[in-house]
C-alpha cells in the first residue's frame, strides 16, 4: 500500500505568483520522481467548477471541490500542488482537517505588488468597478494566521521560493 501523498495549498491574491510557484513546484517534485499534481485555480474554473460565481459560498465551494480532489489523489499516494486564491479562513482551515497532510502555503505579496503585475488586467477592471467582488478590491482576503510556509515573492526569487518549500518537504519527512 502506497503511504499517503500531501497537498501543497498555495493561497495569496491574485498576481502573488502561485501559479508561477506551483509549476516550478511541480517541475521540482517530478525531478526528484515525486508523483505528483498540479491544480490551478484558473484550470479548476473552467472545468471543476464551471458555473460557480464569486460569492462567498460558490468560492467555499470551489476549494471544497478541489479539496476533495487533492484527498482522493493524496490517499492513492499521489501528491498535489494547488494554486488557488481560496480568500476564505474557514474554508482552508476545514481543508487542514479533510486532508491528512495538507501544507498551507501563504504567497505573502502585497496588493500594490500584485497590482503592478496585473497582466490580465484585472485590477485594472476591479478598480474601475467593472468586476464585483474581486479579492482584495471589493471582496476580501483572510491570509492564514499561521501557514506552514510563507513566500514573498516580491522579495525572494522563485528559484528561493521553491527550495523553501522543498526544504520544508524535506524536513516533514514527505519527499
Amino acid at each position: 500500500m502506497k503511504s499517503p501523498g500531501f497537498t501543497c495549498w498555495l493561497t495569496g491574491l491574485s498576481g502573488a505568483g502561485k501559479s508561477t510557484l506551483g509549476i516550478e513546484i511541480i517541475k521540482a517534485l517530478e525531478q526528484l520522481s515525486v508523483p505528483c499534481e498540479y491544480l490551478d485555480g484558473d484550470i479548476i474554473r473552467t472545468n471543476l467548477s464551471k458555473g460557480l460565481g464569486f460569492s462567498r459560498e460558490d468560492r467555499n465551494t470551489n476549494v471544497a471541490r478541489v479539496g476533495f480532489v487533492c484527498g482522493l489523489l493524496n490517499k492513492h499516494g499521489i501528491n498535489t500542488v494547488v494554486a488557488l486564491i481560496s480568500p476564505y479562513r474557514d474554508s482552508r482551515e476545514e481543508l487542514k482537517f479533510e486532508i491528512p497532510n495538507f501544507i498551507e502555503i501563504f504567497v505573502d505579496t502585497p496588493l500594490e505588488v500584485c497590482i503592478t503585475r496585473d497582466i490580465k488586467g484585472l485590477y485594472k477592471k476591479a478598480l474601475a468597478g467593472e468586476i464585483a467582488e474581486f479579492t482584495g478590491i471589493s471582496s476580501p482576503y483572510e491570509p492564514p494566521l499561521n501557514p506552514d510556509i510563507t513566500l514573498k515573492t516580491h522579495k525572494e526569487t522563485v528559484a528561493q521560493c521553491v527550495e523553501k518549500v522543498l526544504n520544508y518537504l524535506r524536513a516533514q519527512g514527505k519527499i
